[in-house]
């Protein structure tokens, strides 16, 4: 079993920069990376050249998921979640840390996710002067739900709406991709991504099992307080059957090319987390492992999908 990482600690000799780095969780930006080349790979398909915005955008996609990790911190550092989570399973559960270990205060951790905010917003407004007015549509729908999923007004993950919000960001994440390059929103790019942003909801679900108490106290009622462990355990093989529900589907319509079914192949992987969450379910301090795995076949369900994409497109005569 890999060795756990130490929470972060204050020390007053390390440098802002890295505090702040510690804050915004760079190791679990991957999925945004995934999902940015699997929208880039459905405009390089149909024919579409990579422009140098297409960069840009990733960039902004990757600071705006930063943003959203800081606020997340900040609105659970409000509300008690973080502080009353001692079956937190770090890195994965109970968020970054860095403010309840005195490393940066809650207003230092809302400047910075207002600044990251405000970055990408300023990036997406200078991306609609390449003439891609949807751009303008999908980037405001993903900041208001990246912000609306934990803080408020909206609270999403409160009232059993952060789950679907999760994987139509990360779906959007891919039309944006798709967007940068096309220069129009297309349908298909959306169907593309979506069983991958599904997937990721699926890190989100398993997460929620070792917060799952900490997080009923402060009043956040996601999906697993909301069925209890055990329910939410024997739900789990219907959400990753939709994930390849999915799948079949942007395949059956074109969205996709048949080799993207090869993330069947990660069929095992997923098993073993269903086997986990059901042995587990009411003792988390087990699921690391579980944890791990999701991560695992979620990233690789991500890179197998833009491969069939990407090989696929530069294959074509």
């Amino acid at each position: 079993m890999p060795p756990v990482p130490a929470e972060p600690r204050a020390d007053a000799g390390t440098p802002l920069a890295l505090r702040c780095l510690l804050a915004v969780r760079l190791p679990f930006l991957t999925v945004t990376l995934f999902a940015y080349l699997i929208g880039l790979g459905t405009a390089v398909r149909d024919g579409h050249a990579l422009p140098a915005a297409s960069l840009a955008g990733l960039l902004l996609a990757l600071i705006c998921h930063a943003a959203v990790n800081v606020i997340n911190d900040w609105a659970d550092a409000r509300n008690g979640s973080d502080a009353a989570n001692t079956e937190r399973i770090y890195p994965f559960t109970g968020g970054s840390r860095v403010i309840q270990n005195g490393v940066l205060g809650e207003r230092a951790m809302l400047v910075l996710a207002l600044a990251l905010f405000a970055l990408t917003i300023a990036g997406g407004l200078l991306l609609l002067v390449r003439g891609a007015p949807a751009l303008f549509g999908i980037g405001f729908l993903g900041v208001v739900l990246g912000w609306g999923y934990s803080a408020r007004p909206l609270a999403l993950n409160a009232h059993g709406l952060g789950e679907p919000a999760v994987a139509l960001c990360y779906a959007l994440v891919a039309a944006g991709a798709d967007c940068v390059v096309r220069g129009g929103f297309v349908w298909s790019a959306l169907l593309a991504g979506s069983g991958f942003a599904l997937a990721v909801t699926a890190i989100l679900y398993v997460n929620q099992f070792p917060d799952r108490r900490a997080d009923a106290l402060a009043g956040k009622h996601h999906w697993v307080v909301r069925l209890g462990p055990v329910r939410a355990a024997a739900l789990f093989p219907a959400l990753i059957g939709a994930v390849y529900a999915l799948q079949c589907l942007a395949v059956a319509s074109g969205a996709l090319p048949w080799p993207a079914l090869a993330v069947f192949v990660l069929a095992p992987l997923w098993r073993q987390v269903a086997r986990a969450l059901a042995e587990h379910a009411e003792t988390p301090s087990q699921l690391a492992p579980a944890i791990r795995t999701t991560i695992l076949a979620t990233n690789l369900y991500g890179a197998l999908t833009a491969a069939a994409l990407w090989i696929g497109a530069l294959g074509a005569p």
